[in-house]
């Protein structure tokens, strides 16, 4: 497909994945108006107190295992660059006792901080509006312009690309319209708890562990007041497929509790008699993954025009490649990161912005499958595919 080229787009979600995708346009010269339902940025799954970046082992090289490799050193340089360290990460090693184990460099984040960062890049470029509290309900394109509408019907905010980047809010947005549902967009909700509590004195290991969930034994952070302590140890998260409640409950502490018995029983106890008293801090709140769990990063799918498309081809369908798909004109997706939001979401957008950028893809002829791996027309591809001559 040729890139749609424009200078104006909507960016839909003020998350890890809408923000990085601001600052990489804006730093290709693009003017952005970005759109959330929330009173500010960060306000989901990036709303995560603190969070881990490190490698993502697979005992054989998967996509996603892929792609992080190529995520992390982008995220850390990001880190670096932007956010002082103290104020929204510190570098760290982590213990994997589990798969892989050994000891692994990491970094400990709180996304928001890196969120707030990207935008004030593209503040600074002079190449954002921001538009709060503004619920995108539905997409139309009118006149060559993607047009976002509220729950009225009325424009909030029109331009001739938009990306969506809105998690597994972005199944909303786009269900029931241009052909797109959830067998052509197969995202689900998975809901993850993190549990917490204020740590005074010294902290019950000397570094990070991570078997089933990570134990953060110490993380101390300028930004995370009024919302939480200064300093604090934590557990988590939780991973519940289908959940869409961001109720913090008792029960997910008790199966960190659990997770937390197999790598350090002491700090397990601790929760446990926390618990029991009332004096646990708690997180909660809803990531997306697609049913492959590899993100969507890339053009939408015209699922209508592909339905005739592979009509037309008859008995030849099955040899109709991935990159024939047609697509719907400037619309975008970039979603479905998983628990790898941190890792994902600055190498994925620059991905993203050097395609709508018309710019050479940035992957070895070895890695180019990955960008198939990622295409958000996958699923709808593979359907059209088996669908009767």
């Amino acid at each position: 497909m040729e890139p749609f080229i424009s200078r104006h787009a909507l960016v839909l979600g003020a998350g890890l994945a809408g923000a990085a995708c601001c600052a990489a346009l804006a730093r290709r010269g693009w003017t952005l108006t970005l759109l959330d339902r929330c009173p500010g940025p960060a306000q989901g799954a990036s709303g995560l107190p603190v969070g881990m970046l490190s490698p993502h082992q697979t005992r054989s090289p998967t996509p996603l295992s892929r792609l992080c490799a190529l995520g992390v050193p982008d995220a850390r340089a990001e880190l670096e660059r932007l956010v002082p360290e103290g104020a929204g990460w510190t570098a760290t090693d982590v213990d994997n006792l589990g798969h892989a184990p050994g000891r692994w460099p990491a970094a400990l984040v709180r996304p928001a901080a890196l969120v707030e960062a990207w935008l004030n890049q593209a503040r600074g470029l002079q190449a954002l509006d921001t538009r709060w509290n503004a619920e995108v309900a539905a997409l139309v394109r009118r006149d060559s312009q993607w047009q976002a509408l509220d729950v009225h019907g009325e424009v909030l905010a029109q331009a001739p690309v938009v990306v969506i980047a809105a998690a597994f809010g972005s199944l909303a947005i786009l269900e029931g319209q241009h052909g797109l549902d959830a067998s052509a967009l197969p995202i689900r909700p998975v809901q993850g708890q993190l549990t917490m509590a204020p740590l005074v004195g010294e902290p019950m290991a000397p570094r990070p562990m991570r078997n089933n969930g990570v134990f953060v034994p110490a993380y101390e952070d300028s930004g995370l007041p009024p919302a939480w302590p200064s300093r604090v140890w934590a557990m988590g998260s939780t991973y519940e497929r289908g959940c869409q409640d961001t109720t913090v409950r008792n029960s997910a502490h008790e199966r960190n509790a659990d997770s937390l018995q197999q790598m350090h029983p002491q700090a397990a106890t601790e929760l446990r008699h926390r618990l029991a008293n009332g004096a646990l801090l708690g997180w909660a709140q809803i990531r997306c993954a697609s049913l492959d769990r590899v993100p969507m990063v890339g053009a939408a799918p015209d699922v209508p025009a592909l339905k005739v498309m592979m009509q037309e081809a008859g008995h030849r369908r099955g040899r109709v490649p991935l990159a024939d798909t047609p697509r719907l004109p400037g619309l975008y997706l970039l979603t479905a990161f998983g628990s790898r939001g941190l890792t994902l979401a600055q190498w994925c957008a620059d991905w993203l912005a050097a395609q709508m950028n018309g710019e050479p893809s940035s992957l070895p002829d070895s890695d180019r499958d990955l960008e198939r791996a990622m295409d958000p027309a996958r699923f709808a591809w593979k359907i059209a595919r088996r669908q009767d001559a």
